[in-house]
């Protein structure tokens, strides 16, 4: 699939795109190119030391921001496939900083589809989160609007062989600012701050989020947004699984935040179907015949009203679970 392709990830320095690296140059050592788009020049450094240039004779890195037209547009240059993963994630930090994220959240998007639009781009794939559906916060509100500003950018592609996508996915266990990472430095203190007792998380590995994009990149039509059948995890469970002998006090919800997520509303179900892996969600008017894309990937649409919470998950982590997955995906050490 992406043999001979030549592909750009824009917040490439982040947990996912470095396990998008990392997948891709496994996979695909005959890759044509593959570019780290971001604006940290410090984690690009970092990034080169594990996977050098010399090494890796496909990969580029290339300091640029979101937010600048003119530079995105130069990077893409050449490139037949794009990961948009740039992003302010931080909610808290959103709700302070307004402006800050609408520039990066909004703007950013406005300019990674007018770039691809005026450049040979083939297939773009946006990544969304949890947070998008239903937003309370400013945070989910942008999100839901680069969402609806990549489905919509398949409207205005023309006769061009151009494809715009969006993977929508809950916390992703162990990236960075992730509440595991937090609880496994925080244990040393012998305190974990708590949220709410009664919140409620979807999770997904990072292979899992690199396997989305993925599948994204290789079967969108375009105008899809994608959500992946995962499990979701109790907070309480997972402050039980890091730090057992801590003490784990209630120090209350944070600007924004949520007590459960949701992925897929009550109002989204007359569009969503049922794929196996995953459910999509797609256009009221999609650019393609549905009754064709029905029968391609044999799609069953939900009931409607279906909605898909971390509350009312039939898939649930425990604290054994969690322990094995701490283990596995984010520290090889670690011990309760």
């Amino acid at each position: 699939m992406l043999s001979n392709k030549s592909i750009l990830i824009t917040g490439g320095t982040g947990s996912l795109g470095k396990e998008l690296t990392r997948t891709i140059l496994k996979n695909w050592p005959d890759v044509k190119r593959l570019v780290i788009f971001s604006r940290d020049e410090q984690k690009q450094f970092q990034m080169e030391q594990e996977f050098p240039v010399s090494k890796y004779s496909a990969i580029r890195y290339f300091i640029g921001d979101v937010r600048d037209f003119e530079r995105v547009k130069r990077a893409l240059m050449g490139i037949d496939y794009v990961i948009h993963a740039a992003a302010m994630k931080h909610v808290h930090i959103a709700e302070y900083n307004p402006d800050e994220c609408v520039k990066t959240n909004i703007g950013g998007a406005e300019n990674v589809i007018r770039a691809c639009l005026e450049t040979n781009v083939s297939k773009v794939v946006a990544l969304s989160t949890d947070k998008a559906c239903a937003p309370i916060n400013l945070y989910g509100a942008t999100k839901l609007t680069s969402d609806k500003l990549f489905i919509a950018a398949n409207n205005i592609r023309g006769k061009r062989d151009l494809k715009f996508s969006v993977v929508r996915y809950g916390n992703v266990m162990g990236s960075n600012g992730s509440v595991i990472p937090f609880f496994l430095n925080q244990k040393k203190s012998g305190v974990l701050p708590i949220t709410d007792k009664n919140m409620t998380r979807f999770n997904i590995s990072l292979k899992g989020g690199v396997d989305m994009v993925l599948n994204a990149l290789e079967t969108a039509w375009g105008g899809e947004l994608f959500v992946p059948k995962i499990p979701s995890y109790k907070i309480m469970d997972v402050a039980k699984a890091v730090g057992p002998n801590c003490e784990h006090v209630i120090k209350g919800i944070r600007p924004g935040e949520k007590i459960h997520e949701e992925m897929i509303t009550s109002s989204d179900s007359f569009t969503t179907y049922d794929l196996g892996k995953y459910y999509v969600i797609l256009p009221q008017m999609p650019n393609f015949k549905l009754d064709d894309y029905i029968k391609n990937f044999n799609a069953k649409m939900v009931p409607q009203g279906f909605h898909y919470t971390s509350e009312n998950n039939t898939e649930w982590e425990t604290i054994e679970s969690l322990r094995k997955l701490i283990v596995e995906h984010v520290d090889p050490n670690f011990k309760p």
